[in-house]
């Protein structure tokens, strides 16, 4: 599989935890926060915001911190500036990294970022170095256990959706950002429950990994993605499913 899919199913496995750390949440909240500033705090004009507030539910985060996060972007209530900032750079043998996050402080995150990198055999590279290897998209992951893939098929492509693919006991469906809650209506609305729905980052082309390579890039990524300024990190690596079996060993 894909860099960005199986980081985006390792994710999800490990969400619970992550969720005890209160890291979704924070995450969360800077999303809806920068969202609602940037484009307004109404979601149903707003499909960034639309798409983190279900992000939000999904998480089962109380309506009132999505609120509180809304009126800290729009300003109605105070709160911490966020800016914008993209890390690229190279990963262990060669992997393209690319990094959104948001924070108060860009010079402590890129120290950090930095730190993170050269711990794992990377180096943090300038703007554009490997942001071409990617084209943004809309990702929806939902179970594939009862499912048939002629009918998962039919009704996201109907919806808009782009591809469908089945990949193991999920169907992963692809979608241009603007149509992603559009085809994520239509889902919902089939009855079929959805375990993720996000704007993602798609390698163009991958770097396949193994052995020790393959182990320095999930712990980067691990690292990454457990930093609290960090909203999302895109890979373009390919780890193979047995390799994987070695590494969790």
């Amino acid at each position: 599989m894909s860099g960005h899919n199986k980081w985006s199913t390792i994710k999800h496995k490990k969400g619970a935890v992550d969720a005890k750390r209160g890291k979704i949440f924070s995450k969360l909240i800077k999303e809806i926060a920068i969202a609602a500033r940037v484009g307004g705090g109404d979601p149903d004009g707003n499909p960034r915001l639309r798409t983190a507030v279900n992000a939000a539910r999904a998480a089962n985060m109380p309506k009132d911190n999505v609120d509180r996060a809304i009126k800290r972007g729009t300003g109605e209530i105070a709160g911490v500036s966020y800016e914008e900032v993209v890390y690229e750079g190279y990963g262990p043998g060669g992997v393209a990294v690319l990094v959104e996050a948001l924070t108060d402080n860009k010079n402590r995150t890129v120290a950090e970022i930095r730190h993170i990198f050269d711990k794992y055999n990377g180096n943090l590279g300038e703007s554009g170095c490997v942001a071409w290897i990617f084209q943004k998209k809309g990702l929806i992951v939902i179970p594939a256990a009862q499912l048939h893939e002629d009918e998962v098929m039919e009704l996201a492509l109907e919806a808009g959706a782009q591809d469908v693919s089945h990949e193991g006991d999920t169907f992963e469906i692809t979608t241009e950002p603007s149509d992603l809650e559009t085809v994520r209506k239509a889902i919902e609305d089939k009855g079929w429950k959805i375990e993720l729905a996000e704007i993602t980052m798609v390698p163009q082309n991958n770097v396949k990994l193994e052995g020790k390579k393959a182990e320095q890039m999930l712990k980067m990524m691990d690292t990454l993605d457990d930093h609290d300024d960090l909203q999302k990190v895109f890979a373009n690596f390919d780890i193979s499913d047995e390799e994987m079996e070695k590494i969790s060993a």
